[in-house]
């Protein structure tokens, strides 16, 4: 049996923002890797002031962002399948939800098709996000949400049987590739090799915002080979990342230099491991 890796996001672009260079790095491996969007990014607007296909995005926002994961997943290799919900969008001033979008269908439902995918699937390892959905948008809640709830129902015969043969993942990660030691990593490695930079301001900003969050890492992953390959996915979503943010696109060779690895927190295992890692599939044998 070989190895198998399924992660779950929220919106198409969220795959390549969140764990590309990781997913890149198994495939090169001969790991069979499945990524699930939640939904179309239906509601999302538009990030990138120079987009060329504007008026597209304009008219058909979420035609715009199907090309885009095709690119995107032809960038990196893996697998991908929609669950086929409706993006929810991101609510204000104690808004209701939108009708009938992902956040607001009763979980019992909308974890049906995410069964059926772990259980024709059958990873070893899943990737989701955490209770929080690491922003509080309500999709990215709700992909926390519909994950464990469907891993918990995939391992039980009795529940969804017209899903197929209940399977037990193995070892389930919450994404962590947005972290305070990673930001003070590169503000260091910056202010020793090059205190001329100009990045060191613009890390300064980014670590003020996160320097309060804990480092909840468990799992590192080396990605140096892989970074243009997720800058290549990143950019696939045009509509979503401009070619310049600096939130996203950072010097590759600084990164590797610096913080070559993308993060995860593993939350639970059946398996026996030793924290930290550098590998998800530690401890998992081939069958």
């Amino acid at each position: 049996m070989s190895k198998r890796l399924l992660a779950v996001h929220a919106h198409p672009d969220d795959e390549s923002s969140k764990g590309a260079a990781t997913y890149a790095h198994y495939v090169a491996e001969g790991v069979e890797v499945l990524i699930v969007t939640c939904t179309g990014g239906e509601r999302g607007s538009i990030q990138n002031e120079d987009l060329g296909p504007k008026p597209m995005a304009q008219r058909d926002i979420a035609g715009l962002r199907r090309l885009e994961m095709q690119a995107a997943t032809a960038a990196v290799g893996f697998d991908h399948v929609w669950l086929g919900f409706e993006d929810s969008g991101l609510p204000e001033n104690d808004e209701p939800l939108p009708l009938n979008c992902f956040a607001s269908i009763p979980l019992e439902t909308s974890a049906a098709p995410l069964v059926e995918i772990l259980r024709r699937f059958r990873p070893q390892v899943v990737i989701t996000y955490d209770e929080q959905g690491g922003y509080p948008h309500p999709d990215h809640i709700r992909t926390h949400e519909i994950s464990m709830f469907a891993i918990e129902a995939a391992a039980d015969p009795g529940r969804y049987p017209e899903t197929g043969e209940a399977w037990k993942v193995q070892k389930v990660y919450y994404d962590r590739v947005f972290n305070t030691p990673r930001i003070k990593a590169l503000m260091s490695g910056l202010e020793r090799e090059y205190p001329d930079s100009p990045l060191i301001a613009e890390l300064a900003e980014i670590n003020s915002w996160m320097r309060e969050r804990p480092d909840l890492a468990t799992s590192h992953i080396d990605v140096g080979a892989h970074l243009e390959t997720r800058d290549a996915a990143l950019r696939a979503h045009a509509s979503q990342v401009a070619p310049d943010s600096r939130f996203f696109f950072w010097p590759n060779d600084l990164l590797r230099q610096f913080w070559p690895w993308e993060d995860f927190q593993l939350v639970s295992s059946t398996v026996e491991t030793k924290l930290p890692e550098t590998d998800l599939f530690a401890g998992i044998i081939e069958e």
